[in-house]
């Protein structure tokens, strides 16, 4: 092997056809590796995490559940929005929001399981698999080509020290000179006939090895594709999660959806249109929201409108009055009362009733 490294020696070529399988089989063998590390990297973003989970692996012990982001997120959302105060519109809808992130976090878990089962799990067993097989005997290939090769070598230079024998002056000593090489070269034939055999055998079970790498090919593209959708699932899922709150969040009051409401002069269904696009937008287009001139001119007044119920509400105390979604109940506002709430009617019950809770009908 030093001396085809130094150029010194003559190296017996592998066939075109298996050169091109070898190539095939490292070339899929370093871009496996690859995309299954970068998918690592994509489904658990941090690295701590992934060294853990290795570890676990390793150890074949279960990794401990922990909470993802999205779910982290929608827990400090839920705790805010309830110290906040669900009656209030912020507080209201940060519960929502967090409620959204939550199951997105369930969805987001969904994905990394399905995806590790289906995509990553084939790939890895193909790397710590197939391919160690496959370089086992590659590598016992290369050991029984050197052979050869020695062999081939040592042959050469018994027909040449045969030919020089031959070539002496003295009949006696080219005599006994010709009988000890030529039985050196019969060995040497026989040697190289054995050796030879060994390498076409080894040869033809490298070959067979690497021809499965297309049914490879095969097998990973089905995972890839299972993949794809768990992540056109995942995504829905995280669309139609939005979706849902966006509507939940369009029943609010139209002063509680923009910031800087009184400096800008940007509808807030402008600006989402923008940002979701018409078709999405057409999907909500049924939405009633009470703009914020409706509120305030009933605040200024001494009259009262009839509102529609958009969500139930359980009062906190004697002085609120509790709301079924969908029923319609009399609204005024009394002077001095915070401006998230209105006075509600309902028969003989009264009592005060979240704004956000409202649909102030024509």
């Amino acid at each position: 092997f030093t001396e085809e490294k130094l150029g010194q020696a003559e190296k017996t070529e592998l066939d075109a056809h298996l050169e091109n399988l070898l190539s095939k089989a490292e070339c899929t063998k370093v871009w496996t590796e690859k995309i299954m590390k970068q998918t690592e990297v994509l489904l658990q973003p941090n690295p701590n995490a992934r060294i853990e989970e290795f570890v676990y692996e390793k150890l074949d012990r279960k990794a401990p559940s922990r909470i993802n982001n999205p779910e982290l997120l929608g827990q400090y959302m839920i705790d805010a929005g309830t110290e906040f105060g669900p009656g209030t519109a912020y507080g209201n809808a940060l519960i929502k929001c967090g409620e959204t992130q939550k199951r997105i976090g369930t969805a987001d878990r969904e994905l990394i399981q399905t995806s590790a089962l289906n995509f990553l799990t084939p790939l890895r067993n193909f790397i710590e698999g197939d391919y160690k097989t496959i370089a086992k005997e590659r590598k016992l290939l290369q050991n029984k080509r050197l052979d050869l090769d020695a062999a081939k070598t040592r042959l050469k230079k018994a027909k040449a020290a045969e030919t020089r024998s031959s070539q002496l002056n003295s009949a006696r000593l080219e005599g006994d000179n010709i009988m000890i090489w030529a039985e050196e070269v019969t060995k040497s034939e026989q040697e190289l006939r054995i050796t030879q055999s060994e390498f076409d055998r080894q040869a033809e079970i490298t070959r067979l090895l690497l021809e499965g790498i297309s049914s490879t090919h095969a097998h990973h593209l089905r995972c890839l594709t299972d993949f794809v959708e768990a992540q056109t699932t995942y995504y829905a899922q995280c669309y139609q999660y939005t979706l849902d709150l966006q509507r939940q969040l369009g029943s609010f009051p139209s002063n509680y959806l923009s910031n800087n409401n009184q400096t800008s002069g940007t509808p807030v269904s402008s600006t989402l249109s923008n940002v979701i696009g018409p078709s999405v937008m057409a999907s909500t287009s049924s939405l009633v929201v009470t703009p914020p001139s409706t509120v305030s001119d009933l605040k200024e007044s001494s009259g009262s409108r009839k509102a529609r119920v958009l969500y139930d509400y359980d009062a906190a105390n004697s002085t609120e009055l509790s709301l079924l979604a969908d029923e319609v109940i009399t609204v005024f506002s009394v002077v001095g009362m915070d401006s998230d709430w209105l006075m509600g009617e309902r028969g003989s019950q009264k009592g005060k009733v979240p704004i956000t809770y409202l649909e102030l009908l024509n």
